[in-house]
């Protein structure tokens, strides 16, 4: 034979805390400590200590555009110490009197030009900053393969073309 189990709701009537202890309590969040992650101890110490294993827990924590270009960057002063043993390696080729170099073959992209340029190098990078490039050229070199800077948008929007003032 199957005995039905009264359910804790018919149990509970008559009581005017319907099991749940105090008068005050099973009213809403407040006796739990707030909801969410309210006495976590942002402000006092309650939960802290389990918060400290993870270092992101506090704080805001925005995206990342992946639009960004990477750039890895190189010295003039650098890729001088570093030219004679990319010319051993067979990374750049001595033809000429001239050292021909592709940059990104050693994983940079960009030339900065903090130092002295190598003589007669053949530089083939994406990107340089403007110095870079006039210290490569005075030493007898040139540099090839840059790609055009994107002109930023003005913050004010479009705006009309002012008419000349007639006198």
């Amino acid at each position: 034979m199957v005995v039905n189990k009264r359910k804790k709701a018919s149990r509970s009537r008559g009581l005017h805390t319907h099991f749940y202890g105090s008068k005050k309590k099973h009213r809403g969040a407040g006796h739990r400590g707030g909801r969410g992650n309210a006495g976590s101890g942002k402000k006092a110490d309650q939960k802290k200590p389990s918060h400290w294993k993870d270092p992101k827990y506090f704080g805001h924590y925005g995206f990342t555009s992946k639009n960004r270009l990477h750039v890895d960057a190189i010295s003039l002063k650098d890729l001088a110490l570093e030219l004679p043993n990319l010319i051993t390696k067979g990374v750049a080729m001595n033809d000429a009197g001239k050292v021909r170099l592709d940059l990104e073959k050693t994983g940079y992209n960009k030339v900065l030009s903090n130092g002295e340029a190598p003589k007669n190098l053949i530089l083939i990078t994406p990107y340089a900053s403007a110095r870079a490039v006039q210290k490569i050229k005075q030493a007898g070199g040139s540099v090839e393969g840059l790609r055009e800077k994107k002109q930023k948008k003005s913050a004010g929007g479009t705006r009309a073309p002012e008419k000349p003032k007639e006198a």
